[in-house]
């Protein structure tokens, strides 16, 4: 990081703190489509606010500090980023990517991708030996979603990376569920983080965003010319929402994580709920790996039901959370990924990925832990409960 301060002072104490012009301690939004050029032969740092604008371009920065990258780019949603980044690959080229990803980005692979010849496969990201055996002399790219969406499954990083330049591939990885908060898979040896800044970054279910951080010089001019080439870049509003919601991610993420424990916690011990995915639980089969490569373990946790039945009922009961697609507000969202975030993956293939119709998704705010524990104790007492079967 560029300053001595910590992580969480360097959030509100940066080089954007003050504006150098007025002293104004927000970032001024700069509206400008088009830039005059004051040399017919010297054009200045801006032209045109697709290639480049000063408020867009405070919160790449910004963003590029926080993961220990060299660039960063704001896009239009987390998908216009995570497409973007796809854009690197070519004609013949295969990816493989994290088995249970998230729904948009399963689509992105599986019907736009295909279509211009880019192969993919998707492999259990938890298992090296998997990955190892799935890389082909054309893989290009290794795609990795830790901990995953929405079986919170954790990827060994610097397994993954250690892989990938033995075969001469890059690494993209969704940090969108850690925030660099949390884990900084840059310092890890990853090539292109990315996020969707629509949730944990922004924090306030107020803006859709996505930003992607790149570590090699090179590689980050790449980036850049198919940002401003394919032109899903961030309008300056948002990217002022996105700056404003940073100052609070450290304090957010830490409450929302600790809630997100106990409540992990109280759902384990339920007898009406089949599993829990978190890994924070300590039998948790990544708990080990995420305690080593990330500073913590998050704000989103999974829970099965018996049945499609049984979440109907318990949503129907259930008061604080909304009950909604996206994640990492300040109000706690409670999804369903069978019709939500993975609503683009064909029924069979949710199934073998252990995406069941009893799935659901919590993304954990900042409401007291125990008014949500009291409130999903409240709504699990109305879920049926499952048939003895007596064998014989």
């Amino acid at each position: 990081m560029g300053s001595s301060f910590s992580f969480q002072t360097n959030l509100l104490h940066n080089k954007w703190k003050v504006d150098k012009e007025t002293g104004a301690v927000s970032v001024p939004i700069q509206h400008a489509s088009t830039f005059h050029q004051f040399d017919f032969d010297e054009f200045g740092k801006y032209d045109y606010s697709r290639s480049g604008n000063p408020t867009r371009e405070a919160l790449e920065e910004t963003i590029a500090e926080l993961e220990g990258g060299v660039r960063g780019f704001a896009f239009s949603s987390g998908m216009a980023a995570i497409s973007t980044a796809f854009l690197l690959l070519s004609k013949g080229d295969h990816v493989l990517v994290t088995e249970d990803v998230y729904g948009g980005t399963y689509r992105m692979i599986t019907e736009v991708l295909s279509r211009f010849g880019i192969e993919y496969t998707f492999v259990d990201m938890t298992d090296l030996h998997e990955v190892a055996s799935h890389i082909r002399p054309n893989t290009k790219v290794i795609y990795v979603e830790t901990p995953s969406n929405p079986l919170l499954k954790v990827t060994d990083i610097r397994g993954i990376v250690k892989l990938a330049k033995a075969n001469g591939c890059l690494t993209f990885l969704d940090n969108t569920f850690m925030t660099p908060a949390l884990q900084r898979p840059l310092e890890l040896g990853v090539d292109v983080v990315l996020h969707s800044a629509t949730k944990f970054l922004s924090g306030h279910s107020d803006v859709v965003a996505g930003l992607a951080v790149v570590k090699d010089p090179k590689l980050a001019e790449r980036l850049y010319k198919l940002q401003n080439a394919f032109g899903a870049v961030l309008g300056v509003q948002d990217a002022w929402l996105v700056l404003r919601g940073l100052k609070t991610l450290h304090v957010r993420l830490k409450q929302s994580s600790e809630s997100a424990m106990k409540i992990a916690s109280f759902l384990a011990k339920h007898p009406k709920v089949e599993e829990v995915y978190y890994p924070g639980l300590s039998y948790h089969s990544g708990h080990s790996v995420q305690r080593y490569q990330a500073a913590g373990f998050g704000a989103v946790l999974s829970f099965r039901l018996a049945d499609e039945e049984a979440v109907r009922t318990f949503v129907k009961h259930v008061k604080i959370p909304v009950f909604a697609v996206s994640l990492g507000a300040v109000e706690s969202i409670l999804s369903y990924p069978a019709k939500m975030s993975h609503a683009a993956m064909p029924k069979e293939e949710r199934h073998r990925r252990g995406i069941t119709d009893g799935l659901l998704r919590l993304s954990v705010g900042l409401e007291a832990a125990d008014d949500l524990i009291a409130d999903f104790n409240e709504a699990l007492f109305h879920v049926a409960n499952k048939p003895i079967t007596v064998e014989g």
